[in-house]
């Protein structure tokens, strides 16, 4: 069973279980004449919504790409989870206008034994499959099902601070009814916030994680031929399809069969490892006793010698074109890239007087 598969299924199993508990409560209700708990049950089938969202935005994601969509439709995940973050920060905001309601005009509950029963059930029903469902998430990557999953934990939670509340007026007479209800919204808010966060970066554009780009360099590194891998750039088109792009240093003794040999062979292991599209570029480092490998050695030594470079990378040489040019990445304190590009240049400059110099500022895309 794939991804996709998993989703749809797990989706499936929250529908299910919201169904059987809004039948054992109408079944209830139904039968204690009373209203309230059948009214409940109508809501537990509006709770089921979440996995309809997620099974409809999985199955349009697996459409097939087209000339508009070349790289297909993934990131449609990306917006079932935002609809669902919208729907659980909607609920946390409903809850504590309600909660504050109850702070300045508090009600005596009113519980039978039927209605605690019902509660208790939905208690359990709710944490079982709400810790289900967003574990799928998490080990499926799906912010779709993580949302769902902890609006299913959520009504869990704010169904047992109710029952809590209730037991303290019962024992004591003091209702915090309101209060915990309010504190129970705001930390739904909050995680309705951060939910939303997760797919709307992705959407946005976030920086792939230092770890994956470490992982993403060393493999790359471990080709023969590669001697460092610089520029790596990734974007995400949905869980299963990513584009990238990197450079790898060769040897400029390299001839252009066995470049093209070794950038397929990257390119093929890239997309069969991580589902990345990957474009591999080359720069060429000098070799042998000559004038070029001479500067290259003198420029970079010069430029990875200041305090504000972090990398430098990607040195040119051309005495028919009178340039040398070289790429460097400064540290996140500098603002002005064009300032910066200036400076170096003025430094580089004696080296090669007669010449034309070019740096160019790059920039580190992961965290």
């Amino acid at each position: 069973m794939d991804r996709s598969q998993e989703i749809i299924r797990t989706s499936w199993i929250g529908i299910a279980a919201n169904v059987l508990l809004a039948g054992f409560k109408a079944a209830v209700g139904i039968l204690a004449s009373s209203v309230a708990i059948v009214m409940d049950a109508v809501n537990n089938l509006s709770d089921a919504l979440s996995s309809v969202i997620t099974i409809v935005g999985t199955k349009l994601s697996q459409r097939p790409a087209d000339r508009k969509h070349p790289f297909g439709f993934g990131r449609i995940e990306y917006f079932s989870a935002i609809i669902i973050a919208v729907i659980v920060l909607s609920a946390g905001i409903t809850s504590l206008i309600e909660s504050v309601k109850k702070i300045f005009d508090p009600t005596e509950p009113s519980y039978t034994t039927t209605t605690l029963v019902v509660i208790v059930v939905a208690i359990v029903v709710k944490l079982i499959l709400g810790r289900y469902v967003k574990h799928k998430g998490e080990q499926l990557k799906s912010d779709a099902l993580i949302a769902s999953g902890s609006d299913a934990l959520f009504d869990a939670v704010i169904t047992l601070a109710t029952l809590i509340s209730a037991g303290v007026m019962l024992l004591w007479g003091v209702s915090l009814d309101g209060i915990l209800g309010a504190l129970i919204s705001i930390v739904i808010i909050k995680a309705g916030i951060e939910m939303l966060a997760s797919p709307v970066n992705e959407l946005l554009g976030t920086s792939i994680s230092a770890d994956f780009a470490k992982q993403i360099q060393k493999e790359v590194s471990d080709f023969e031929g590669v001697h460092g891998v610089f520029d790596l750039i990734l974007h995400n088109y949905g869980p299963d399809i990513k584009i990238g792009s990197l450079h790898i240093n060769v040897y400029d003794t390299m001839s252009a069969h066995e470049i093209h040999g070794l950038t397929r062979k990257i390119t093929m292991q890239m997309i069969e490892r991580h589902g990345i599209i990957m474009t591999v570029g080359v720069y060429a480092i000098a070799t042998g006793d000559n004038r070029r490998a001479e500067l290259q050695t003198k420029v970079m030594q010069t430029l990875a010698a200041h305090k504000d470079i972090v990398q430098v990378h990607g040195f040119y040489y051309s005495e028919k074109e009178n340039l040398l040019s070289v790429d460097v990445v400064p540290d996140i304190s500098i603002h002005d890239d064009a300032a910066f590009a200036s400076q170096l240049t003025r430094e580089i400059q004696p080296l090669v007087p007669d010449m034309q110099v070019a740096i160019v500022v790059d920039h580190n895309y992961s965290e």
